[in-house]
This record gives structure tokens, C-alpha cells and sequence, in this order.
């Protein structure tokens, strides 16, 4: 077990703060420069494409914590307010939105379905915000946590990376493959760092700078098949964000609910990870990313670069958004 003093010469060495200008609210995706964009294109050579995210519903992984919940979808118009409000609206709902709904409705051939949604930004395939996760008071270089108020993120929210547009170069790293699992690994073993060399290595694969990481642990697969959010699972070892830092990776997502290992590996602390990528290195974290199928094509033919596609919903003030992330072979 590492100390907090340890954490902290970590966090020392791989801080990125002024590395872009005083005022960078974008991290690490400043390594995604037009000429990466345009080398990710040229990896799509088949036209095939794989969707990443997962559903955004009343089963969804959230039922474990008491914090978030499953979205909650409500239709506002359904086929049967037809009959109900052009029938009674107007009689009992007069100078109402039933009644003006109503109005869309009589004499005429037109008919509509409406509906919404009500849940967690981070209920299922998600990026966390840089401003998502701080320690001693401090955002991504050096911005105030109070600038993260009950207006939302004043600074490093969701929205100040939509313009980035959030497309390069993915890589794979199939840790399930790699240690032979059946489906998915269970909780005890942290992916290391020099794991993650082994993998890039075996699967002939160079993780550099401006790429997005995706790493699969199986965590999703299992839960599709038991339905168990709270079972123990192996994510990255605390330590694997010198490794993403000496690479200059851009971001890093995993098929699991944290990316990291949910054992600390640092004593006295709750995700250090989280703490080390997003507010020391300014590197987004991606969540509940379903990499099955894109797993099984990249074993098939032997390619685990790709063209990825994910950008977030620019939802202003918010630090995370759901997404639907595609991957282009």
C-alpha cells in the first residue's frame, strides 16, 4: 500500500497545469492536433462500425449506488392522448396544455409521440468533466473548486470540450484476452502499468501521443449476464497514470464503472486515479464503454487501431456526459 505522500510526488511529476496556458481548460486533448484527427481517418479501411455505448435505461449499472439513479423515461404525448384529449380535453382541460395538445389533433391527419428523460449525466456511457474530481481545493491548472457551484462548472465543464470534437486515434488493450479470462476479470489483480506494455506489446500495438485508450476489462459483459453492478472487478492500478502521462495519451476509457481499480493502492484515499488524471494531468476518463463486439473484430483480423468518434453533449456547466462513442474499422 502506497502513502499520500507518495500520491502526491506522483501527482508532482505528471501535472500538467500551464502546460497549455494559464487559462486551458481542455487537458490532454490538446494532443489531438488536426494532423492526428486526419491519421485516425486514414484508419477506416472497411467502412465497419461499432457503437460503444450502453443503454440508458430502468436496468441500467446505476441501481448500485444511492447517489445516482437509472434514468427515468416518461412519454409526455402517446398515441392513446388521441383519443383521451381530443375527446375530453377540451370539455375539462379548457385553456390548458391538454387542450392546446388536443388542438393539434382535431380535423386533421397530423399525430405525434413526445417524450423525456430524467437521470445522472454519468448514468451509463459517459466522460467525466475535468472539473468531476479535485483535492486541496484545486480543479484542472489550478482553477478554484468554488467555481463549481449550484450553476454548474464555471470552469472545465463537459461543454468547454465540445469544440474539440473528441476524435483520434483509439487503441485496444484487451485485458481479458491477454490474461485468458473466460469473460471479464474479477476483483484482486489491478491492471499495471507494465501489463499494459505487455498487452500493446502482444497485440503489436504503439499507444502514443493523442491517442484515446480503451481498456477492456470485461466488467460490462459480466454485468449484461448477472446483473450485479457491486461484484469486484480489476481496473488500472493508481500507478498506470504516470504511464498514460509518459505516452501523452489524450483520454482513456474502460468497459467498467471507475477505468481505475475500486481497491485504492494508496492509503487514505478514494480513487486516486481519478484524482491524478483528471486534476493533475487534465486527461478525461470514459465509463461503461461496451467493447465487446469491437473486441472480438480487433482479435478476428489482428487491428486494435481505429478511428474513434466521441464527443460529449455540450450541455453547459455539467461536469460529465452521456454519449454514444463509435469506433470506424
Amino acid at each position: 500500500m502506497a502513502s499520500l505522500t507518495d500520491f502526491r510526488k506522483l501527482g508532482d511529476e505528471v501535472r500538467n497545469w500551464g502546460r497549455w496556458g494559464a487559462a486551458d481548460e481542455l487537458g490532454t486533448l490538446n494532443f489531438i492536433t488536426p494532423e492526428k484527427v486526419a491519421q485516425a481517418a486514414g484508419l477506416v479501411r472497411h467502412g465497419k462500425v461499432f457503437p460503444l455505448g450502453v443503454d440508458f435505461g430502468s436496468s441500467g449499472p446505476q441501481g448500485a449506488f444511492k447517489f445516482r439513479h437509472n434514468p427515468v423515461h416518461v412519454m409526455t404525448v402517446d398515441g392513446g392522448d388521441v383519443t383521451a384529449l381530443t375527446e375530453y380535453g377540451p370539455k375539462w382541460l379548457r385553456n390548458s396544455v391538454g387542450a392546446e395538445v388536443a388542438g393539434f389533433f382535431a380535423d386533421n391527419p397530423f399525430r405525434f409521440n413526445d417524450d423525456m428523460i430524467v437521470m445522472p449525466l454519468q448514468a451509463a456511457t459517459q466522460w467525466d468533466a475535468l472539473s468531476h474530481v479535485y483535492y486541496d481545493e484545486k480543479l484542472y491548472n489550478g482553477f478554484p473548486a468554488a467555481s463549481v457551484t449550484s450553476f454548474g462548472a464555471f470552469h472545465c465543464g463537459i461543454d468547454k470540450v465540445d469544440g474539440k470534437g473528441i476524435t483520434s486515434r483509439g487503441v485496444l488493450l484487451d485485458l481479458v484476452k491477454h490474461r485468458g479470462a473466460d469473460t471479464w476479470l474479477p476483483g484482486g489483480e489491478p491492471i499495471t502499468p507494465d501489463e499494459l506494455d505487455e498487452v500493446a506489446k502482444r497485440q503489436g500495438v504503439e499507444v502514443g501521443r493523442g491517442d484515446i485508450v480503451l481498456v477492456r476489462t470485461g466488467w460490462w459483459a459480466r454485468f449484461e449476464e448477472a446483473g450485479d453492478g457491486s461484484e469486484p472487478y480489476s481496473g488500472l492500478d493508481w500507478r498506470c497514470a504516470k504511464w498514460l502521462h509518459e505516452r501523452e495519451v489524450a483520454a482513456v476509457a474502460a468497459d467498467n464503472l471507475m477505468v481505475e481499480d475500486p481497491v485504492s493502492g494508496v492509503e487514505g484515499t478514494f480513487l486516486p486515479m481519478h484524482m491524478l488524471c483528471l486534476r493533475d494531468m487534465g486527461l478525461m476518463l470514459g465509463e461503461y464503454w461496451d467493447l465487446t463486439a469491437l473486441a472480438a473484430d480487433c482479435a478476428a483480423d489482428g487491428v486494435y487501431e481505429f478511428q474513434l468518434v466521441a464527443p460529449p453533449l455540450r450541455v453547459v456547466g455539467a461536469v460529465g456526459s452521456p454519449l454514444n462513442p463509435i469506433a470506424i474499422k
